[in-house]
C-alpha cells in the first residue's frame, strides 16, 4: 500500500511538472522538426514520407516516433500532441526508478531518494517536455534493468530491443548485458562448487541467454520496422517484394544509416565532447526567444538541456567513488550499475570527430542517479535511516539536506527547463559559465 501510494504521488507530481503549459511554446522545437513530422507521417502512411509524399531517408528507428504518434493520435498534430508521450514516459521513469532502487537497495528511503533526484533533474524534465527521442531510449534501458533485476529475462530482451528501436545506442547494451548474465550464471555454478563451472554454463544457459539477450532484442528491433516492410512507399522499398530482396534492401538501408552516423561531422554551435557531459560543460539550447513582456525592459525565454548542476556534479563524483567501492568490495550493485553506465557512455569516446550533444547523456542518467544513491547507502551504512536525535542520525539529516539542495537548485533553474519568460538579467544570472550561453 505504501509503495503504491508513493508511486502514484510521484507520478502525479512528475506529470504536473511536465504537462502544465506543455503546448504553450509554439512551433517545432529543435529536432521536433524531424520527429514530430515523421510521427505524423507514420500515422498517415505507416512509413516516414516527406511533405510531398516521397520516401524520406530517416536515420533513427521508428519506435520513439510511434510513441510520439500516440500523442498526436489522441490530441492532434499540434504542440501538446507531439510532446504528450514524452511527458508521460518521463513521468513514468520517475516511478520506475523507485522500483528499480528497491530491487537494488531494499530500502524505502533510498528508493524514494532515487525518485526525488530524478524528479528534480532539469535534463530529465526538459527532455520530457519536447518531442525528441532520447527520453524513450532512457525509459526502455531503465525498464531493461528492472526486468533484469527481477530475472524476467525474456521481458528484458524485448525491452532492450525496443531501446535499440528508438536509437542505435541501445545496441551497445546487447553485448554488455549478455556478458553480465553469462558471468552471473558462471558465478552461480562456481558457488555451488560444480565441476567445470564454465562447461556447466555453456551447456545449461548459453543458448538460452543468446536467445534472450541477442536474438529476442534483435527480432524486436527488426519487427519495429514492420511499417517499412509492409508499406512499399518507404525509403529504398520500391521494387523489393520478395523476401530475399526485402532483406537485401533492409541491410542496404542500414548501411546507409551507419554511413550517415559515422560521417556526421558537421559543426554545430552546441556540440560537445563526452568528456564534458557529466559536468554539464556545454548544454544545448533547444529554444530561445525574447518575449516582449515579462515586467522588465528585456526578456528571455529558453529551454536548455542543463541537468541540475549540483546533482550532476555529485553524480560525477559518485562514479569515481562507486568504482572505488567496486574495486574494494566487488558488490554486485556497484558492478551492475557501472556496467549500465559504461555501456551508454564510453562508446561515444570512439567517435571523437562526430557531432555530439550533451543531452545524449539522458540515456544513462538513471544509472548515474542509482550510482549516487549507492554511494549514499555506503555513507549511511551503520547509521539509522530515520528521524531522531541529531547526534544519532546526523548522516541521515545530511542526505536530507543534500536532497533539499538539489531541489532548490532545480527550482532556481526551473525557468530554463520549461521556457518560462523571465528578465534578461535573471536569465544571465543563471548562465554560471560562458559555455552555457
Amino acid at each position: 500500500m505504501r509503495d503504491g501510494l508513493t508511486a502514484l504521488t510521484l507520478f502525479v507530481v512528475a506529470a504536473a511538472f511536465r504537462l502544465v503549459h506543455l503546448g504553450s511554446l509554439k512551433g517545432l522545437i529543435f529536432d521536433e522538426v524531424y520527429y514530430a513530422n515523421d510521427a505524423h507521417s507514420l500515422l498517415q502512411h505507416g512509413v516516414e514520407l516527406t511533405g510531398n509524399n516521397t520516401p524520406s531517408f530517416v536515420v533513427h528507428p521508428p519506435v520513439g516516433k510511434w510513441l510520439i504518434a500516440i500523442g498526436i493520435k489522441l490530441f492532434g498534430f499540434h504542440e501538446f500532441g507531439w510532446r504528450f508521450s514524452a511527458a508521460i514516459v518521463g513521468s513514468l521513469a520517475v516511478v520506475l526508478i523507485f522500483y528499480v532502487a528497491q530491487r537494488l537497495f531494499d530500502s524505502y528511503f533510498l528508493s524514494l531518494t532515487a525518485s526525488l533526484l530524478m524528479l528534480f533533474d532539469g535534463l530529465e524534465l526538459s527532455l520530457s517536455r519536447v518531442g525528441l527521442l532520447d527520453i524513450f531510449l532512457m525509459f526502455f534501458l531503465l525498464l531493461t534493468l528492472f526486468f533484469l533485476l527481477k530475472s524476467q529475462h525474456w521481458f528484458a530482451g524485448i525491452s532492450l530491443g525496443l531501446a535499440a528501436g528508438v536509437k542505435w545506442t541501445g545496441f551497445y547494451y546487447f553485448l554488455a548485458i549478455f556478458a553480465f548474465v553469462i558471468y552471473v550464471d558462471y558465478r552461480r555454478h562456481k558457488a555451488m562448487e560444480e565441476e567445470s563451472p564454465i562447461r556447466q554454463t555453456v551447456n545449461k544457459e548459453l543458448v538460452e541467454r543468446i536467445t534472450q539477450y541477442l536474438f529476442v532484442p534483435g527480432l524486436t528491433y527488426v519487427m519495429s520496422w514492420a511499417g517499412w516492410f509492409i508499406n512499399t512507399h518507404g525509403w529504398d522499398r520500391s521494387g523489393a517484394h520478395s523476401p530475399g530482396s526485402l532483406i537485401t534492401s533492409f541491410i542496404k538501408y542500414h548501411k546507409e544509416i551507419l554511413h550517415f552516423h559515422a560521417n556526421l561531422t558537421t559543426h554545430h554551435p552546441y556540440q560537445s565532447n563526452p568528456w564534458s557531459w557529466l559536468i554539464m560543460g556545454r548544454p544545448v539550447s533547444f529554444y530561445y526567444q525574447t518575449p516582449s513582456s515579462c515586467g522588465a525592459p528585456k526578456c528571455s525565454a529558453e529551454i536548455v538541456s542543463l541537468g541540475t548542476p549540483i546533482l550532476w556534479w555529485a553524480m560525477a563524483i559518485a562514479v569515481i567513488v562507486a568504482f572505488g567501492y567496486w574495486i574494494a568490495r566487488r558488490e554486485w550493485q556497484s558492478g551492475l550499475l557501472l556496467l549500465f553506465f559504461a555501456a551508454g557512455y564510453l562508446p561515444w569516446f570512439l567517435f571523437q570527430k562526430r557531432t555530439m550533444f550533451n543531452f545524449y547523456s539522458i540515456a544513462f542518467e538513471p544509472f548515474l542517479i542509482l550510482l549516487l544513491v549507492y554511494v549514499l547507502s555506503k555513507y549511511l551504512e551503520g547509521h539509522p535511516i530515520r528521524f531522531g536525535p541529531i547526534h544519532e542520525s546526523y548522516r541521515f539529516y545530511t542526505v536530507l539536506l543534500f536532497i533539499l539542495a538539489v531541489a532548490l537548485c532545480f527550482f532556481y533553474f526551473f525557468p530554463l527547463y520549461v521556457g518560462q519568460s523571465i528578465s534578461y538579467n535573471d536569465w544571465l544570472a543563471r548562465m554560471w559559465f560562458k559555455s552555457w550561453i
